[in-house]
């Protein structure tokens, strides 16, 4: 009997090798190839044979049913996946470890119980280290099953013997199929094992959850097909040393993307915070330059945040520029546009910025707010405590619109914030019936002349 043919997968990119290679020729990554056995052209026509064929349907004999959707009463978790989870639905769930992804499952898995049955599958924890997770969140149902098992074909025989109304896998990179021999976790077992989830929620309809690990790199780890192929990608982040955590949703089938949910990490578990603004803003230090408030839009959910910036003086050739919370190149961009457009000297200064809380600001919107704290602490001079920033700034300098200014505007108002710095284009468009003091821009120089009162920029240097 001739022995089975031998390939070499990257276990990143799926790049295929006949022999080991220490470097992968298609991604760049090193030590990514692991071994697995070739499938023969019969035995891979046997397993497309064993699937369930469907049949062509016409447009206009599909039904347009309305989409059943399970409420577990977090708000912050309904809403980030667009009102609910959907029936039949696969929802990959990922984050760094410890960010509290299996203890957020738990805990939206247990206010499920109340419509049916939910399965939680656990390739990494047995029974009892749930049963002790559950009872320190004070969590309790005679609806929720645990089964500790990593087995794809066991775990479709009891998705098939009594049908859940949910079942959630923990993790996907835990379950392997006899289908392939190849050891769990490669980039095939990944694949594989998704897939067969994927159709047997789709033909039962029951929703699926499975939890993904995110490599160093911050993605998930295997494929990036794996993304692709769920309805939903929810990612759990957080800095570990702070206690909040955003559930965002980049991708989703069902709803808006780049929604964001706020918790709060207690002895309790994760707690949602229905008004993160006024919980990030608790601590703000008052009448010290370089602190400014910024309005970031995250999904549908305006959120403030406070964004601090630090200049001093440095004595290396190469000054420092670190960022925490922002982008480090777009902090270097913006650092050359207030050099070439406002004549400030950063040379040798060294230039820290931070987003307290540990959110991160991925939107434009918050290139104004970056200027003006940088000015601020530059100048040594502080901000109106009651001074709200957004807009984005362009490379000529100018201050360029952004979308949702109503709803920044409301947002700031409801936490008594009612001097409003933005775009002169947003300023604009707003309501005249506003209670609030708008400052519009069109480019640095107004910011300097409007908000620090500088005379000509371009004779400004740092003493």
């Amino acid at each position: 009997m001739a022995e089975p043919k031998l390939i070499y997968r990257c276990q990143q990119c799926g790049y295929i090798s006949p022999k080991w290679m220490g470097k992968c020729p298609e991604c760049q990554n090193w030590h990514s190839f692991s071994e697995e056995t070739a499938l023969k052209g019969h035995e891979k026509a046997a397993r497309i044979a064993r699937r369930h064929q469907s049949q062509p349907v016409s447009l206009e004999d599909i039904q347009s049913d309305c989409e059943e959707r399970f409420f577990t009463g977090m708000g912050e978790w309904d809403r980030v996946l667009g009102g609910g989870l959907t029936k039949g639905s696969l929802v990959l769930l990922a984050g760094d470890p410890g960010i509290g992804k299996s203890t957020l499952l738990l805990q939206a898995l247990s206010r499920m119980t109340g419509d049916g049955p939910v399965l939680y599958v656990s390739g990494e924890e047995s029974p009892q280290q749930l049963k002790s997770r559950a009872g320190r969140l004070g969590l309790a149902s005679r609806e929720l099953y645990i089964y500790s098992e990593t087995s794809l074909e066991a775990v479709l025989d009891e998705m098939e013997r009594k049908p859940p109304l949910v079942v959630a896998v923990d993790s996907i990179q835990t379950m392997h199929t006899g289908f392939l021999d190849v050891s769990p976790g490669s980039i095939s077992q990944v694949r594989e094992c998704a897939s067969r989830l994927m159709r047997a929620g789709k033909e039962a309809g029951i929703s699926i959850f499975i939890i993904g690990h995110v490599t160093k790199e911050g993605a998930i780890a295997g494929p990036r097909a794996l993304e692709h192929l769920v309805d939903t990608v929810l990612y759990l982040e957080g800095d570990r040393t702070h206690t909040f955590r955003l559930l965002r949703a980049v991708k989703n089938r069902f709803g808006s993307t780049n929604e964001v949910g706020v918790f709060e990490m207690k002895e309790g578990g994760l707690e949602e915070v229905p008004n993160p603004s006024q919980l990030l803003l608790a601590e703000r230090p008052k009448g010290v330059s370089g602190s400014v408030v910024a309005c970031s839009v995250e999904g549908t959910r305006p959120i403030l945040v406070e964004l601090q910036a630090l200049v001093s003086a440095t004595g290396w050739m190469q000054p420092r520029r670190t960022s925490m919370g922002v982008d480090t190149n777009r902090l270097s961009l913006l650092l050359a546009v207030l050099e070439k457009k406002a004549g400030f000297n950063f040379a040798q200064q060294d230039v820290f910025v931070n987003v307290a809380g540990g959110v991160r600001l991925v939107e434009p919107a918050a290139d104004l707010a970056m200027i003006t704290a940088l000015i601020s602490t530059y100048l040594d001079r502080p901000l109106p405590p009651d001074l709200v920033v957004w807009g984005e700034v362009g490379l000529a300098g100018e201050v360029r619109g952004v979308g949702h200014s109503v709803l920044r505007a409301a947002e700031a108002s409801k936490l008594g914030f009612s001097t409003y710095l933005m775009p002169k284009s947003n300023a604009e468009r707003l309501s005249q019936e506003m209670d609030a003091h708008c400052i519009g821009v069109r480019s640095l120089q107004d910011v300097l002349r409007l908000v620090f009162e500088e005379g000509e920029p371009q004779t400004r240097r740092h003493q």
